[in-house]
């Protein structure tokens, strides 16, 4: 069984900050791309960043200069560092990770964790 555990979400002022963390756990025997998505009400999911697993990083246009991914994989964990937020990033985020478990490789969602940007 595979987990990916999502924190950090909540309520910020516009201007505000908020870091998102997921860990992955279980039987894992490699993580390759993990990234973050996004879905606002009555919107699809996007694709907010992903990481690599050597570092390459990838953004949307509408948070670039504003978000940073990372990773850590030592602790199978990936990170969201989020600035400037406006309110229009209010969404729930959901973590992403393509991991190959029991010999087979596939992408794992977490739950989601709510983020919501207002005064």
């Amino acid at each position: 069984q595979v987990q990916l555990e999502e924190s950090g979400g909540g309520l910020v002022q516009p201007g505000g900050s908020l870091r998102l963390s997921c860990a992955a756990s279980g039987s894992i025997q490699r993580i390759n791309a993990m990234g973050w998505y996004r879905q606002a009400p009555g919107k699809q999911r996007e694709l907010v960043a992903t990481i690599t697993r050597s570092g390459g990083t990838n953004y949307a246009g509408s948070v670039k200069g504003r978000f940073t991914i990372s990773r850590d994989n030592a602790k199978n964990t990936v990170y969201l560092q989020m600035n400037s937020l406006k309110p229009e990033d209010t969404a729930v985020y959901y973590c992403n990770s393509n991991m190959w478990v029991l010999a087979a490789i596939r992408d794992y969602w977490g739950q989601g964790t709510q983020v919501t940007v207002s005064s």
